[in-house]
């Protein structure tokens, strides 16, 4: 599994908001128009439903820019042990 990066991560959030609030406005113009407060409400849920489809499952667009982690220290210990660990034997 790949984690996001910061640049993904600042990408998924204004992603979100921008399709949040588009569908918050075009919910309120068409509620208004109709005079029906349900349907803002579907529309909003909607576009909800679409900004959580765009954004949370990790799509490559987000993983463009991967962060490089240290590689693990090796102590004494750790050495140790794997030295001294036998394969185990099935029967």
């Amino acid at each position: 599994m790949q984690l996001p990066d910061y640049k993904g991560q600042q990408l998924a959030e204004q992603t979100f908001q921008r399709v949040i609030v588009a569908s918050a406005i075009i919910g309120f113009i068409y509620g208004y128009i109709i005079e029906q407060f349900g349907w803002t409400v579907y529309i909003v849920l909607a576009g909800f439903a679409i900004s959580c489809l765009l954004t949370l499952p990790p799509w490559p667009m987000y993983r463009n820019h991967p962060l490089n982690w240290q590689p693990e220290v090796q102590t004494e210990e750790k050495k140790q042990i794997e030295c001294v660990k036998k394969p185990k034997k099935h029967k």
